[in-house]
C-alpha cells in the first residue's frame, strides 16, 4: 500500500481532523503523510464569510491539489465543502460523527433564553444569525426592532472565545464539535434549542474526498465508514443541492439513522429554512426506511446511499410545497447580487 498524501488546512481544528484520520489509517496498517493547504478562507479572517466569496472558501485550494495529483485525500470539515460536484472527485467515505449541534457561550448568561434585549451576540453564520433572530422574535414579541445585536465574528474557535473574554460580544453560538475535538468543551454554556436552532448541513462530520479512479485509496478509506454518519450527511447535502443553496444560506438539517426493533432502520432528516431577517420560517421531516425484510438479500451501501439522497431531494420539495418557493428564490437573488459584487471587486483589485 502506497503512503497516502493526506491534504488538510492548517487550522488547529482541521489539523486534529487529519490527525485522527491519520492515527485512523495507521491502524488497519496505512502510512499516511500530512500535506498542509492554506485556503483563502484562512489567508482573510477578518472580512464576513458572506464578502469573501460564497462557495469553497475553506476548499477549494485542498481540491485543487488533489486533482493535481498533489495529495490523495483531501480532508474537510463537511458544512464547509460546497455540494456541487466537482469532475474527477468523490466523497468516498464519512467515519463517525461528533455531536451536530449548536452551542450557547457566555460568561454573563445560562442561556440564550437569559440573553436580554440588547445584548450583543456573535456568529460567523448566516443561518445561526436568521436563526437567532427568529428566537428572539418569539421571545420578546413586542419589540419594534432585533432584540439582539446579532455581529459578525471571524477567528478560528480560540480567537472568538478570546473575543467573547474580552468583552466584545455577551455571547457567541458555536459548534459543538470544534469545542469538543480541541478539548474546549468546558466552555459550553447550554446547547441551543431543539428544533429553533437545526446544525449547517454536515456539521460535525469529517468528509474524505478523493479522485474518482484512485481505487486503492477509496479501498482503505471504506473502512473508517460510519454507515450511519455517512447516510444522514448524504441526505443532508442532498437538500441542500436541490435548494440550491450554499454555506450563506439560512438552512438547518439534522440526518439521524436509528435501528429499529426488527432489524429494520430509519433515517429521519429535519429541515428548515429562514429569511435572512428570520422573518419567514418552513420546516419538514422526512424519513426513509430501510427495511431488510422486503429484499432477499441485505441491501447493498450504494443503494441505501441513494435513497439517503432522494429523502433529501423530497425533503427539499416538501419545503417548497409548503410555499417556500418565493422565500428560496429571494435568498438566490441576494446571494447571486452579492456573488456579482464580489466579482467585481476582485476584478478591480487585479
Amino acid at each position: 500500500m502506497k503512503t497516502i498524501r493526506l491534504g488538510t488546512r492548517p487550522s488547529a481544528l482541521a489539523l486534529w481532523q487529519a490527525n485522527w484520520t491519520r492515527e485512523a489509517l495507521e491502524k488497519i496498517g496505512v502510512d499516511v503523510e500530512i500535506v498542509k493547504i492554506t485556503t483563502s478562507g484562512d489567508v482573510n479572517r477578518t472580512e464576513a464569510i458572506a464578502n469573501i466569496g460564497a462557495q469553497g472558501v475553506f476548499t477549494k485550494e485542498i481540491q485543487r491539489a488533489l486533482l493535481n495529483d498533489e495529495i490523495d485525500v483531501a480532508a474537510h470539515s463537511l458544512k464547509d465543502l460546497p455540494v456541487e460536484k466537482i469532475p474527477g472527485l468523490r466523497l468516498s467515505a464519512v467515519p463517525e460523527r461528533e455531536d451536530s449541534r449548536d452551542v450557547f457561550v457566555s460568561n454573563k448568561y445560562a442561556s440564550i433564553d437569559e440573553l436580554p434585549e440588547g445584548a450583543v451576540l456573535g456568529t460567523s453564520s448566516m443561518r445561526r444569525k436568521s436563526m437567532a433572530l427568529r428566537y428572539a422574535s418569539k421571545k420578546f414579541p413586542d419589540a419594534k426592532r432585533p432584540s439582539w445585536d446579532v455581529r459578525d465574528i471571524r477567528g478560528n474557535v480560540e480567537t472568538r472565545l478570546r473575543k467573547l473574554d474580552e468583552g466584545e460580544f455577551d455571547a457567541i453560538i458555536l459548534a459543538s464539535a470544534g469545542l469538543k475535538r480541541l478539548e474546549l468543551a468546558d466552555r459550553i454554556t447550554s446547547y441551543l434549542p431543539s428544533p429553533d436552532f437545526l446544525p449547517a448541513v454536515g456539521q460535525g462530520a469529517l468528509g474524505l474526498e478523493t479522485r474518482e479512479d484512485d481505487a486503492e485509496t477509496i479501498e482503505a478509506l471504506e473502512k473508517l465508514i460510519e454507515p450511519g454518519a455517512f447516510l444522514s450527511v448524504l441526505a443532508e447535502r442532498a437538500l441542500l443541492a436541490e435548494l440550491q443553496g450554499g454555506c450563506l444560506v439560512p438552512i438547518g438539517a439534522r440526518g439521524t439513522l436509528h435501528k429499529m426493533d426488527g432489524g429494520f432502520e430509519v433515517l429521519t432528516l429535519e429541515a428548515q429554512i429562514l429569511s435572512f431577517d428570520g422573518a419567514q420560517s418552513f420546516e419538514t421531516t422526512s424519513m426513509q426506511v430501510f427495511d431488510p425484510s422486503k429484499f432477499a438479500e441485505p441491501l447493498p451501501f450504494e443503494t441505501q446511499k441513494s435513497l439517503a439522497e432522494l429523502l433529501g431531494k423530497g425533503a427539499a420539495q416538501a419545503l417548497l410545497d409548503q410555499g417556500a418557493t418565493e422565500l428560496v428564490e429571494e435568498i438566490r437573488r441576494v446571494r447571486d447580487e452579492r456573488n456579482e459584487k464580489l466579482r467585481k471587486k476582485s476584478a478591480e483589485s487585479r
